[in-house]
């Protein structure tokens, strides 16, 4: 179990500091006695009480993910997200911790993070997703994190200014919340869809538009917690056989509404390749205001972002 990883967690229900039970190794506890078992799959479910009121992705669309994902279709996006916070953690690492540290937020299947610990091996790294069917793949892909079901619009269930990276791909943010995680000079990675993303194939298969103010709703929803730090734009072809289309369309949000048989009927009616433009925005962000005060997972004195 990667223990760098758990010492920047904290108990969802009294907030304590957590640590690994002993051999087998394979329950989180805190202080006060709660415990959180590993699945089979080995991830963690932290989710208590009624849970969480959002809709998690289905099996289905789970499956979808996958198969999209691990044919290379976002190849791209997955190598340029990787490279950015490999940059990003360049010298995080303090005299007083071994390895810089990632917060995957909405970690999906895992891809986007496992092409990240590929090109920074031995960062402590949590995955977060509120799909449990989602998690069963993350944990396979990503052994070497910890990967647990939570709801990213609640209270993370990690401490204080823990984390160098926080990296939110296609995936809700929690502003307040990523800012306390962060520590100071930490980064905010942000990836959305641009208006006209896989327009090609959009309107055909039911998947949900791109508004055109998106950037700009992304950059005020941010502005109280951090501050831009530039990012780029993303641009490539994909070609499409039908049922990578039928993948792409179900494996977002509009599988939610879809009917996965009808739309693999639809996609097959198509031709056997379809082109079709992927268009991304990669935004950073940095902590806007700080305070001086104590890490709390090392004791060292820093200065912290103040929400």
């Amino acid at each position: 179990m990667p223990t760098d990883a758990v010492s920047a967690m904290r108990c969802p229900v009294c907030r304590g500091g957590l640590s690994v039970s002993p051999p087998p190794r394979r329950s989180l506890l805190c202080s006060l006695g709660h415990s959180y078992d590993a699945a089979k799959q080995g991830y963690y479910n932290f989710l208590t009480g009624k849970g969480t009121a959002f809709e998690a992705d289905s099996a289905d669309m789970v499956a979808a993910r996958f198969a999209f994902l691990d044919a290379g279709h976002y190849a791209p996006l997955q190598e340029l997200v990787a490279e950015t916070v490999s940059a990003s953690l360049t010298g995080r690492a303090g005299a007083s911790r071994k390895f810089p540290s990632i917060l995957d937020a909405g970690t999906g299947t895992g891809h986007y993070l496992r092409s990240v610990l590929d090109k920074a091996p031995g960062a402590a790294a949590v995955g977060l997703d509120i799909s449990k069917f989602a998690l069963r793949r993350a944990a396979r892909l990503n052994p070497d994190a910890i990967n647990v079901v939570w709801d990213i619009w609640q209270p993370l269930p990690i401490i204080d200014a823990a984390m160098d990276v926080v990296m939110v791909v296609f995936a809700p943010r929690n502003p307040a919340e990523f800012a306390r995680v962060l520590r100071p000079g930490g980064r905010l990675l942000v990836v959305t869809p641009l208006p006209g993303h896989l327009a090609e194939i959009a309107d055909r298969t039911g998947m949900l538009g791109i508004e055109d103010n998106k950037e700009d709703r992304l950059a005020a929803a941010m502005a109280s917690h951090f501050e831009s730090d530039g990012g780029r734009n993303l641009e490539f072809t994909l070609h499409l056989n039908p049922g990578a289309v039928a993948d792409a369309a179900f494996m977002g949000p509009a599988g939610h509404h879809l009917d996965r048989s009808a739309l693999r009927a639809v996609a097959a009616s198509t031709d056997d390749v379809t082109e079709a433009t992927a268009r991304f925005r990669i935004s950073l962000f940095t902590p806007r205001k700080h305070w001086s005060g104590r890490d709390e997972a090392t004791g060292d004195r820093m200065e912290k972002q103040q929400p």
